[in-house]
């Protein structure tokens, strides 16, 4: 049970990979000029990652608890998605959310 225990905490990091990718992809293919497409394309992912690593990760500044943590988090995965559609991937954007549920789920029942 072990290695199902860490190959689910991996699957989340790939998760929080996948969510920086996906919004830094989408500002890049958003922005109207060169500067603003350089400027999503940087800051999305940028403003994710601070809110997760202050808020979210497991060795967060300032962490939080129960339902502000599940709700950074459906913020931080959701932003993603909508950027996966927004960016004309929308079956991404599906296998994302039912992965990142799937992932969350899982680590519900286990106490993760």
């Amino acid at each position: 049970m072990s290695i199902i225990l860490q190959a689910n905490l991996l699957v989340r990091f790939l998760l929080e990979l996948c969510a920086l990718a996906s919004l830094g992809y989408w500002g890049f293919h958003t922005g109207a000029g060169p500067w603003a497409k350089i400027g999503l394309g940087i800051g999305a992912p940028l403003i994710a990652a601070l809110i997760w690593g202050t808020f979210v990760s497991p060795r967060a500044a300032i962490p939080v608890h129960g339902i502000w943590h599940l709700l950074l988090e459906t913020a931080v995965f959701g932003a993603a998605a909508a950027a996966l559609y927004a960016a004309g991937h929308p079956s991404l954007s599906l296998a994302f959310i039912l992965i990142a549920v799937t992932n969350r789920v899982l680590m519900y029942i286990w106490h993760q």
